[in-house]
Parts: C-alpha cells; sequence; structure tokens
C-alpha cells in the first residue's frame, strides 16, 4: 500500500509526513512518500491534497504541476481515497472567491468564500481549537464524537450547498465548515497532523479507508 502527499509547493508538509507515517506504521497501512512525481501519484493507493496560502494562488499551482492530471485520474476514474487538508480541502469546492473568482476541481457542492461571524468580537482568521459537531457518519469519522477538538488556521470556509455533503462542522459565532465528504472524497478544513490525538485517529482511519 502507498499514501501519496502531493507536493506542489504549497507549505511546510514535515509535520503532516511525520503524522501520516507514524499512523501508516501503526496501522500496517504500508508506505508513506511526499511526492511531485505524477508516476508515483498515479500508483498510489492512497492520496492527500495539503494546501496552505490562498485560493487562487494554491489552485494555480495545483494546476500547472505535472501531478494534477495523475491526481484526478487516479481519483474520478480509479476510484482511489483522496483526502483534502485545508486549502486543499476548499479545492474540491466548485468555486472560491477569495481574491479572484476561482474554479475549483467541482467534487464538491459549495463554494470557498470569507468566514463572517455573526458576532464582531470573533476575530479571523478562525485560529485554535473548535469542537466538532458531526452532521453525517462516515467511516473516517468512526470513534469520534461531538465535541471532539481539532486545529483550524484559515479565513475561508466552504460554504455547502448541498448540506448532505458536509461530514461536520463547528461553530464560530456560526456554522464553520469542518469535513466535508462525498464518493471516495474527503476532506478536512483543519489540520489533523496539529489536532493531537483525534487528528490522529483520523489520518489512521482514512489510510484503512476503502471506499
Amino acid at each position: 500500500m502507498l499514501t501519496a502527499i502531493i507536493d506542489y509547493e504549497s507549505g511546510n508538509l514535515h509535520s503532516a509526513e511525520k503524522a501520516f507515517q507514524r499512523m501508516a506504521e501503526e496501522t500496517g497501512a504500508g508506505q508513506v512518500v511526499v511526492t511531485d512525481d505524477p508516476d508515483v501519484v498515479a500508483k498510489a493507493d492512497h492520496l492527500v491534497l495539503p494546501g496552505d496560502g490562498a485560493f487562487p494562488a494554491c489552485a494555480a499551482a495545483l494546476r500547472a504541476s505535472g501531478c494534477f492530471d495523475a491526481m484526478v485520474e487516479a481519483v474520478e476514474h480509479k476510484g482511489r481515497p483522496f483526502l483534502g487538508i485545508c486549502v486543499g480541502m476548499q479545492l474540491m469546492a466548485r468555486k472560491g472567491h477569495e481574491y479572484d473568482e476561482t474554479d475549483g476541481l467541482g467534487w464538491v457542492d459549495g463554494e470557498v468564500r470569507k468566514i463572517a461571524p455573526a458576532d464582531p468580537t470573533f476575530k479571523v482568521p478562525h485560529m485554535g481549537w473548535n469542537d466538532l459537531v458531526i452532521d453525517t457518519p462516515h467511516p473516517v469519522l468512526e470513534g469520534l464524537s461531538n465535541g471532539d477538538h481539532v486545529y483550524f488556521v484559515h479565513s475561508y470556509q466552504m460554504q455547502m450547498s448541498d448540506l448532505g455533503q458536509r461530514l461536520a462542522h463547528v461553530d464560530y459565532a456560526g456554522d464553520v465548515t469542518g469535513i466535508v465528504g462525498t464518493d471516495n472524497r474527503i476532506g478536512f478544513q483543519f489540520h489533523p497532523e496539529k489536532s493531537a490525538d483525534i487528528g490522529l485517529r483520523l489520518i489512521a482511519n482514512f489510510l484503512q479507508w476503502r471506499p
């Protein structure tokens, strides 16, 4: 088994790599590699798309990367399990509205817009720990409960057109999408590699997921 963390120069992947490698070893899920090699992406059994920064820049970098076509082929046509993290999750949406209107992958029926808390004392970016509210059961969420907390750093969120694809949210003076999923694809707005035992549990569940 091979899990590919796709490197399209979207940020420091060291902590994610270590967390995935640790859980792969503990669960017997095989090898984890950070790669910008399309051939490795094409043959991977699981794919992870991280991302830090602005939606338009990440979307452009991903489409310019040699891994884009291999990733889409593996996910859309081969049915390989996919996990998007932070902006990697946002890129699953139909569109983003950060600076410019930018097309996403269109895998989730939602659009990415700036967080607008109903209470003006709530600061943006939404940064720190927040408690998950599970909306829809999913194998990758096995063992999680309402109130389990994870670590966020973001100013934009995915606003869902289809709430059936929202697996969990958090309250930040209004609902903020935390986890999305459809078919063989799932996304975390938060950073599982920075979310202590809950994040590691989610990583382990993803590595063992066979949709």
